[in-house]
């Protein structure tokens, strides 16, 4: 078939996109944002990408039209797409019909962390020699590429709680039906689709619902708000994890390094495995045991787990170092979240010790742009000695009481001059500095590491 995809450069539609053209399909796809990289993937993979969403990128006719969920009424190609009834579905919905039938799913779900351990199990069952077929929505370090139909009869996929389609408001997840499933954790977030915390849990319960009873469900002790969802109805048995040694929890962490790099994991007391990586913060450790209890799930023995997540490469744009230019450390973060923001941080601040710590945050997210988090904002980044906020054109609030409930040093930047223009001047050589956004940030990672090579 002729597949079309409407947002294809999306972390989602990307790999969907890669799957697709892996089953046989010929895949386009059209984009208003394609930039790397996702597009630098695709177009390797020889998929035709088209810039925007003119109604031409449907003529001639494709078999079938998969649409992203960014996409809206009144988009010049969704108003022709649904006037010449052409064939249409959601991308979580092809996914379900065309890839996981037949499979045992491993679905991760959660607020945060659910790219980074979605690759983190399908790296183990990849080493484990069990080949899984994977969907990550981001740029997986230790694979080629972000999707994979696998070999085997298992597939990981990250399971997001975002809406599926403009037509299907139900969450992506509901689709999936996993039978091993990960539930990281709970917090408000995507306030243009969900009126409060409630509304998400009640697509988590959804999950739940079909969630088989010879499955597993995977959850940390502390998450209350999942405690919760599991009040509402459980049939499947349920796995806890812990940071600590905690007899309510089945499996657990005992740390030997303060910044997460370095863990023993012990089975109800009983020491299992030691991971030693590159990976740091407390969500890494929180993590990797959530990615061992899945995979202990399929057959992998935990001490095999362990020891191919010390060989683990992460994933890019999650504390990715771009460079080292007159020795400041330039990295790149996808953390949108306050929580998100705080963990990065945590773990930078640990790895980094008493090194300036320099944060330039873009509100870019959905919930962001609509202030839904900026009364924690300040105290998400406060552990950086030094803030740029940037105040890009379109956000309908302004950042400056942010800066004024900081504790630390922290500024707003209009431009992303004045922000190179700041590190340039005024970081040195030792300093490390962390750029987080889910954007691609008008190339400020690049331009950032050029201007500093042009002043060394």
């Amino acid at each position: 078939m002729h597949l079309h995809i409407l947002g294809i450069c999306g972390t989602f539609m990307g790999s969907l996109a890669l799957l697709a053209r892996d089953l046989g399909h010929t895949v386009t796809g059209s984009d208003q944002n394609v930039y790397p990289p996702m597009s630098t993937q695709l177009e390797n993979a020889g998929i035709t990408l088209m810039q925007g969403y003119d109604r031409s990128h449907l003529q001639p006719h494709p078999d079938l039209v998969i649409v992203g969920n960014a996409m809206k009424r009144g988009i010049d190609a969704v108003e022709y797409m649904l006037n010449a009834g052409l064939p249409y579905i959601s991308g979580p919905q092809f996914l379900a019909d065309h890839v996981l039938q037949g499979k045992h799913v491993l679905g991760v779900a959660g607020t945060h962390g659910k790219t980074t351990t979605t690759t983190m199990l399908a790296w183990v069952l990849d080493q484990a020699g069990l080949e899984p077929g994977f969907l990550i929505g981001g740029v997986p370090l230790g694979f080629s590429e972000s999707a994979r139909l696998g070999a085997g009869k298992y597939f990981c996929v990250e399971a997001d709680e975002y809406d599926s389609a403009f037509f299907d408001k139900r969450s992506k997840f509901v689709h999936y039906h996993p039978k091993t499933a990960i539930l990281n954790n709970l917090e408000f977030d995507h306030a243009d689709i969900f009126d409060d915390l409630a509304a998400i849990q009640k697509q988590f319960h959804h999950l739940v619902r079909t969630v088989p009873s010879e499955g597993r469900i995977i959850t940390p002790i502390t998450e209350t708000h999942i405690d919760e969802v599991l009040e509402m109805g459980c049939w499947t048995p349920v796995l806890r994890t812990s940071l600590n040694a905690d007899p309510q929890a089945e499996l657990c962490a005992e740390q030997l390094a303060a910044d997460g790099s370095h863990f023993k994991v012990l089975k109800n007391g009983v020491l299992q495995g030691e991971v030693r990586w590159n990976m740091t913060g407390q969500h890494s450790v929180a993590n990797a045991l959530a990615t061992i209890a899945a995979a202990e799930h399929v057959g992998v023995a935990i001490e095999t787990a362990c020891a191919a997540l010390s060989n683990f490469g992460g994933v890019k744009r999650r504390m990715e170092l771009l460079g080292t230019i007159r020795g400041i450390e330039v990295y790149d973060d996808f953390a949108h979240h306050p929580t998100a923001i705080e963990t990065t941080l945590d773990g930078a601040r640990k790895r980094l010790g008493e090194r300036k710590l320099w944060a330039i945050i873009e509100p870019r997210s959905n919930t962001m742009r609509m202030g839904s988090h900026k009364e924690g904002l300040a105290d998400s980044a406060r552990l950086a000695d030094a803030v740029i906020w940037y105040q890009p054109e379109g956000l309908d609030w302004d950042l400056q009481p942010v800066v004024a409930a900081a504790d630390n040093h922290a500024m707003v930047a209009n431009t992303l001059d004045e922000i190179i223009q700041k590190i340039v001047s005024q970081a040195g050589e030792g300093d490390a500095v962390v750029i987080m956004s889910n954007g691609g940030f008008g190339g400020l990672h690049q331009k950032l590491i050029q201007a500093l090579q042009h002043t060394a």
